[in-house]
């Protein structure tokens, strides 16, 4: 059967329409393909990897030219370096406050002797070596005796020393013992049940409900002192805030193992910071919107959406830290020995931290106009790299979606220029909620709403006092000894860490 030139046509038009349709399936499932590799490795380097993301300084020189119209070679070949050079190791640094022992090692009286002319030989000197010496921790029961007493001659009754206010009545901790559990659990990750087979061995049996019950009492306790800080931290004019998931077991209306937010506000000159942490069970915008309502202040975070509810009254300010860290993602799905649109982009961010390292000392007035002398033409150049880049560049790629971060978040980015009291990046939220990350990976969970909100406060003092340079143990010692007896507001700011000077390092 011979078929017509249309029948023909017509099937041709048939075939070249299911070959394309099939070409872009193929196409979008190669997409794909390459997205969950991307993911499947940043996975493995996130479980694996080193989670360092500083920029070594021969990087930053590979594109020491500056950027004119050249096209950007993205398979050319990675630049050679010389290798590491092996330092001498740093004897380990010790507190001149720590308490010292002599042990003499002297001769015996018949080695005083010349053995060749017999005469007593006469002291030259002595060398001396350090060594670090443990005592492991102890426990010892104090007996509070309450004297009794009265009045063999009337119906006066009977008189009965008092005893000092406990932080928690009717309970055998002291405050030494209550600080001590905190900073173990809230300072260096140590979990309860942990410290629970701690003191076992020590001669003590407390269970972990038992000293949880202890963390919930005093959490609750330190709540005035929190809310203090939370006054003081309003005042400040710039603020750093960040938020991480949370696991709570028993929280009403939630399944257990749904996820809930600590939020961390951080802010305060050097030496006097603060550190604050909020647990709510939602991530919404509306929980900042809560916590900055009585404030105006620029806000150092993320590109998280959910801060876009804040008023207009707060200055948004941009995390370069987050957008370098998509061009890290980027720069690892590169093929190993080649380079990059990663590598330029954290060519020039490293440059701009290299301006920030110059104004540590500096005065708010001398940073600005530092940062417009030397960071604005670094800006520029970068800007006019991506405007030209991104559109040739797949916004699905790890690169893609880095340069798609980097457009979004420019203005905000762009804005620390404007104030020298302005910082580059979020990292002092991030330092300041990292203690409650590497605890979550520890106990990871929280069994009530009553205890995770404990936890916050305790996390709260311990992260302030600590930015104020005091010795946690030290100084919740101190507030737990003098919290009992705390009855004004007066009472209570004294016990704010800015206002102690025990413990001090």
């Amino acid at each position: 059967m011979t078929l017509s030139y249309a029948a023909l046509a017509e099937e041709n038009a048939q075939l070249h329409s299911v070959v394309t349709g099939q070409s872009s399936e193929i196409s979008r499932q190669r997409q794909r393909i390459e997205q969950l590799e991307a993911m499947l490795k940043e996975a493995l380097h996130r479980e694996y990897g080193a989670s360092s993301e500083q920029v070594p300084p021969e990087q930053a020189r590979l594109f020491d030219e500056v950027y004119e119209d050249d096209e950007i070679d993205e398979a050319c070949e990675r630049v050679q370096v010389a290798g590491h050079t092996c330092k001498r190791r740093k004897q380990p640094r010790l507190s001149e406050d720590l308490p010292h022992i002599d042990i003499i090692h002297d001769l015996d009286e018949a080695d005083k002797v010349c053995a060749e002319h017999g005469c007593t030989l006469k002291p030259l000197g002595e060398e001396v070596s350090r060594k670090l010496h443990f005592k492991p921790a102890e426990l010892h029961v104090e007996r509070h005796i309450q004297k009794t007493y009265v009045c063999p001659e009337c119906d006066g009754g009977i008189h009965t020393a008092p005893k000092p206010p406990s932080l928690i009545p009717k309970s055998m901790a002291t405050p030494s013992l209550l600080a001590w559990v905190a900073v173990s659990k809230f300072c260096d990750a140590l979990p309860l049940y942990r410290q629970s087979q701690i003191f076992a061995r020590l001669g003590a049996e407390l269970n972990r409900t038992t000293l949880a019950n202890w963390m919930i009492a005093v959490g609750e306790r330190i709540q005035p002192l929190v809310n203090l800080l939370w006054d003081r931290l309003q005042e400040q004019p710039v603020i750093h805030m960040d938020e991480t998931p949370v696991q709570v077991l028993a929280e009403p209306g939630k399944a257990p193992q749904s996820k809930s937010f600590m939020w961390v506000s951080a802010a305060g000159p050097p030496g006097q910071g603060v550190a604050l942490f909020h647990y709510d069970a939602s991530r919404s915008g509306k929980v900042a919107q809560d916590l900055l309502a009585d404030t105006e202040c620029a806000l150092m975070t993320d590109g998280y959406e959910g801060y876009n509810r804040l008023s207009q009254k707060i200055t948004r300010l941009g995390c370069w830290a987050h957008a370098r860290r998509y061009f890290v993602r980027a720069q690892r799905q590169q093929p190993k020995g080649k380079t990059g649109g990663a590598d330029q982009a954290l060519a020039w961010i490293g440059k701009l931290y290299q301006v920030e390292r110059q104004l540590k000392d500096k005065t708010p007035s001398e940073r600005r106009k530092i940062r417009q002398a030397k960071a604005l033409p670094i800006l520029n150049q970068l800007r006019k790299w991506l405007d030209k880049t991104q559109p040739r560049t797949a916004p699905t790629t790890p690169l893609g979606k880095a340069m798609g971060y980097l457009d979004k978040q420019w203005p905000r980015l762009i804005r620390y220029l404007e104030d020298g009291n302005y910082p580059i990046d979020n990292n002092r939220a991030e330092n300041a909620i990292r203690p409650f990350v590497i605890g979550r990976k520890n106990y990871l969970f929280s069994q009530s709403v009553r205890g995770v909100n404990a936890n916050a406060n305790l996390y709260s003092l311990i992260e302030t006092a600590k930015a104020h340079g005091l010795d946690p143990h030290a100084y919740l010692i101190q507030v737990f000894e003098k919290l009992p007896t705390a009855a004004s507001v007066e009472d209570f700011e004294a016990l704010l860490p800015g206002q102690v000077n025990h413990g001090d390092r």
